[in-house]
């Protein structure tokens, strides 16, 4: 028989899969763990059961969330549903406006924000801008391209056969446009057409073929004409699909008719998309033309300008951007998703997005040695917790990219790059997230709850889910404000006790003993289970492994409830011959815990322990020493 002493000092390889336990060898397989449910990770390497999410509001419905930061202290949070928008501020709804977006558009919805205005995008619906004015009352309204003596400065194509002409019938005035080809449609009707650089505005569409219009620029002659172009955005060509803004220009990536070409504003004057005679500050536009389809998904402004395509990754170079030095280059295959938007988000300087398959993070970083980015896959030992993501945020105070996924759940990853640390860990809540927003330091979510849709914010203070805590002065019985959680059993934490479950009756909850202070909501159990030992696989063939003894590492922890062999049993963190005092709170410990183990485990693929708690209590791992012994 062998004795062996194992040390497991960080997690930093987060939640691995099961096709690695062959894999003793890798650096992921000594930093990860077999299941890590329901718990953030530590940069440093420890972990801690994840903070509760506390109810602010119920949302109208299913949506999105964005965020709209001011300044570093005015800070709001965008709750996009059906035709509204809800704003909310230190979690107070403070507004809500009308908004164009139906609910199965939302997921579609593209933005970017620019000091007090926020723009929005959908190819099918036309560009809008959300502002703060000066009393702080915001207002959704369309853009307004440059206008400059009735003249639009704002992109043009010609969408036709580069063969088919127009015939205007007089130079001046109110004319007719007759094209030598059906090109027309009824919506149409208030387009704009430059026709020879002049520019005309279509006030009735009389056939395919003919239109009436109204001259704003003195046209040159009234002859057949190839050189002619209509506004490149309107009801009939579909509108902007993603926009940013890089090098003091607003730029539009894709539409829904054109989804491969970009347009640069002027330097400076955000919606002047006039090309004039190509000078340094005048907009820039050109197609993204290769070997396949490139419709873009998402464009980034990082070191570069980064554009996201459904078949590749570009990045457009320039320094500064102008119409002579502009460059675009391809410099990876992967691709982003087709059917939603999800937005890049950046991370120490890499961009991360969803790979086009749906289950891949990729890490889009600029490589001084390459010259050139490469996109790298954080999941590769992990697929599992990632699953098929469908919206992402970063929170750079906790250091963790939220993913949700489209089964409800969500996961997260601890990175941070200079420690090599990619740390996946995968959550669970009752209910269905459907989208997530950090809005300063504070990370928010809407989940779906049995029909409701509830907005949430993430509380280190917190223990439970859909929380609300309360404080009065004299004890009290009766809490009550939880109408909507209405029906449903719920954890309750009194003056630090954790209680029987109750279900909400009547928007409120009876204790049997009055208290000062309550925290009740929906509970959720995290889980730590370690991969096998990956010494036992060395040398002679091992028929049997005994867990002797483990030390638990623990900081600012309440409750250990561990499974060495025998069951899940609640392990005691009082100090040998300490009292423990009825209904007080446990104690707030920051020490070893040693437990010891009996029996002898055949199944050498299984964890040789097991830590799983409901309780809505403060725990922390930091390292775990264990003593086993080998029998062959």
């Amino acid at each position: 028989m062998t004795r062996i002493r194992q040390i497991k000092t960080n997690f930093t390889a987060g939640e691995v899969s099961r096709d690695l336990l062959g894999r003793g060898d890798l650096r992921a397989y000594e930093n990860g763990a077999l299941t890590l449910r329901n718990l953030f990770i530590h940069p440093t390497g420890g972990v801690t059961r994840r903070a509760g999410l506390g109810y602010i509001d119920t949302a109208a419905g299913d949506g999105r969330l964005i965020s709209f930061e001011f300044n570093t202290e005015q800070t709001y949070l965008m709750v996009v549903t059906d035709n509204q928008i809800d704003i909310y501020a230190g979690g107070v709804n403070i507004q809500t406006i009308s908004a164009p977006w139906a609910s199965s558009q939302i997921s579609q919805l593209v933005w970017t924000q620019s000091a007090d205005t926020l723009l929005l995008v959908h190819p099918e619906q036309s560009p809008k801008k959300l502002l703060r004015n000066a009393l702080g009352i915001f207002i959704l309204e369309d853009w307004s391209f440059f206008t400059n003596n009735n003249v639009v400065e704002q992109p043009y194509y010609k969408f036709a056969d580069s063969v088919v002409t127009l015939t205007p019938s007089a130079t001046t005035g109110s004319i007719t446009l007759n094209a030598s080809a059906s090109v027309f449609e009824s919506g149409h009707e208030d387009t704009r057409l430059r026709i020879g650089g002049k520019e005309v505005l279509i006030t009735m569409v009389n056939s395919p073929t003919v239109v009436t219009a109204t001259v704003i620029e003195t046209l040159s002659g009234t002859s057949a004409t190839i050189d002619w172009a209509e506004q490149a955005f309107s009801p009939v060509r579909g509108y902007p699909a993603t926009v940013a803004f890089h090098q003091d220009r607003l730029v539009i990536g894709g539409s829904r008719d054109m989804p491969n070409r970009l347009w640069f504003s002027k330097s400076g004057d955000l919606f002047n998309f006039d090309l004039g005679t190509g000078l340094d500050d005048e907009s820039i536009e050109f197609a993204i033309l290769s070997d396949q389809v490139n419709a873009i998904r998402g464009i980034f402004s990082g070191r570069h300008l980064q554009v996201f395509t459904s078949g590749a990754e570009w990045m457009v170079t320039g320094d500064p951007l102008t119409p002579e030095t502009v460059q675009l280059n391809r410099q990876t295959r992967v691709g982003s998703r087709t059917d939603r938007y999800i937005p890049p988000v950046t991370v120490d300087g890499a961009t991360m997005f969803v790979a086009r398959n749906g289950n891949e993070i990729r890490e889009f970083l600029y490589t001084d040695v390459e010259q050139a980015y490469q996109a790298t896959d954080l999941a590769l030992v992990s697929r599992h917790v990632l699953g098929r993501p469908v919206d992402q945020d970063f929170d750079a105070l906790r250091r963790l990219l939220f993913i949700v996924r489209d089964d409800g759940k969500f996961a997260t990853l601890t990175i941070y790059r200079a420690e090599q640390v990619a740390a996946w860990t995968l959550h669970e809540t009752y209910g269905s997230v459907k989208s997530v927003s950090v809005v300063g330091d504070d990370v928010y979510m809407l989940i779906e709850r049995d029909g409701d849709y509830f907005i949430e914010l993430f509380d280190d203070t917190l223990n439970l889910d859909s929380a609300l805590t309360g404080e009065v002065d004299d004890p009290a019985t009766e809490w009550s404000g939880l109408d909507h959680l209405e029906g449903q059993s719920v954890f309750i934490v009194a003056d630090g006790v954790v209680l029987d479950a109750q279900t909400v009756t009547g928007g409120l909850v009876t204790l049997d003993e009055p208290a000062l202070r309550v925290e009740i909501g929906l509970p959720y159990t995290h889980i730590v289970e370690p991969l096998p030992p990956a010494a036992i696989g060395e040398g002679a063939m091992i028929r049997k492994v005994r867990l002797i003894e483990a030390l638990f590492r623990v900081k600012d922890t309440q409750a250990l409830r561990l499974d060495v062999g025998r069951g899940l049993r609640d392990v005691s963190l009082r100090h040998l011959g300490e009292e423990e005092i009825l209904d007080a709170p446990p104690p707030l410990v920051s020490r070893d815990i040693s437990v010891r183990a009996l029996g002898w485990q055949k199944e050498l693929s299984d964890p040789l322990w097991r830590i799983e708690q409901s309780a809505p209590l403060p725990f922390t791992l930091l390292s775990v020493m264990t003593e086993i012994k080998l029998n062959d």
